[in-house]
């Protein structure tokens, strides 16, 4: 998927009726509470719903919602993109999930690997 591609599943994130990503819809997705979700990009709880933050949360939000679109169009469902978010380890980083490296601020390494697999090399 090129990055027109990317960018249109990254759509699938956003609220309704503006251009900004969805905190609500992200956390239903992954399961996970608005702290846990505010922990897990780095942001105070209290900044994922303040009007006055919206550029803030999608700039946080930004890594973890295109890691989330790359595995739903190769997982084909957002369920079974999650679930391998959160408990599937990725080879190389000694048991972490992507969950786990997302949450370091490595989202680019997971989306390299994502793109590794893509393109045919497992690691």
């Amino acid at each position: 998927m090129g990055s027109t591609g990317l960018d249109m599943s990254v759509m699938a994130f956003r609220e309704p009726q503006t251009a900004h990503l969805s905190p609500r819809r992200v956390s239903e997705l992954l399961g996970l509470t608005q702290t846990e979700l505010a922990r897990l990009i780095g942001v105070a709880r209290n900044t994922l719903n303040a009007p006055a933050s919206l550029r803030k949360v999608d700039q946080a939000l930004g890594p973890l919602v295109r890691v989330l679109a790359m595995v739903t169009d190769m997982a084909g469902d957002e369920q079974r993109a999650a679930l391998w978010f959160k408990h599937q380890p990725i080879p190389g980083w000694a048991g972490k999930t992507a969950y786990d490296l997302v949450g370091e601020g490595k989202s680019d390494q997971v989306l390299s690997y994502l793109e590794a697999v893509r393109s045919g090399v497992y690691a």
